[in-house]
């Protein structure tokens, strides 16, 4: 079981580890669009003004382009410890048992506009391209991301894959048969409304449970039934979207 994570903007600074070495990342086919990349950002980097402008970045975020232009040389950590916020802070990575933590490193990976998809142990640095950014003289990130990503993910899971990605890094990458989760909020009157700050959030908490859990999903009714185990209030919409209710 493969369970892929969306990335987050925010990011942790530092590491302990030694620069980024592409050749040692999972999925090592991904690698020359990866250099591409980097290479593409590193040198978009010597000007902030045309990296704010391609990024989306507002002007207090120059930090973020010097990160940018460091990616050869900054210390490196694994991403699971690399990516923060709501959904990060929901999994608790730090609250892992040594055992748990092994289980962890096997069964997550984060999707990432820059390299495409991680294993939660790969180290990388940190740096700031979304999914949604267009590189100057490129084409968008699903162009170049497509043709292969998709390919790796399916290779590199073996087996059933659960997506938490959001809609746009699904895109840079489509796996047709993974299964998804959408999260709702039912009000009094029973209606159900998509949520926004929540959704990361019992996505989180879904990976969590996926991750500590001893059982081995191989489908939606065995993820389902770890997710309510778990305390989540859950339902099968078909046999590839499970409603997450809050």
């Amino acid at each position: 079981m493969l369970v892929l994570l969306p990335p987050s903007e925010t990011k942790s600074d530092g590491g302990k580890d030694a620069a980024l070495d592409l050749a040692e990342l999972s999925m090592p086919q991904l690698a020359p669009t990866r250099e591409i990349l980097v290479q593409a950002l590193v040198d978009l980097a010597s000007d902030v003004d045309a990296s704010c402008t391609a990024l989306g970045l507002g002007p207090t975020q120059a930090s973020e382009v010097e990160r940018n232009a460091k990616l050869w040389v900054s210390a490196t950590r694994p991403a699971i410890e690399r990516y923060t916020g709501v959904l990060f802070d929901a999994l608790e990575t730090k609250s892992f048992t040594k055992v748990q933590k092994a289980k962890a490193l096997q069964r997550l990976a984060v999707g990432s506009a820059l390299f495409g998809a991680v294993r939660a142990g790969d180290l990388i640095p940190a740096y700031r391209l979304s999914g949604g950014s267009k590189l100057p003289g490129m084409g968008t990130l699903r162009s170049l991301w497509k043709p292969e990503l998709s390919k790796a993910l399916v290779a590199e899971a073996d087996g059933l894959i659960v997506d938490l990605r959001s809609g746009t890094y699904q895109d840079l990458g489509p796996i047709p048969d993974a299964l998804i989760a959408t999260v709702l909020t039912e009000k009094p009157d029973g209606s159900r409304t998509v949520v926004s700050h929540f959704n990361k959030h019992h996505k989180g908490l879904l990976a969590r449970a996926l991750v500590i859990s001893r059982a081995e999903p191989t489908d939606i009714t065995g993820v389902a039934r770890v997710a309510s185990k778990a305390g989540l209030r859950v339902e099968i919409a078909s046999p590839r979207e499970l409603i997450i209710l809050t």
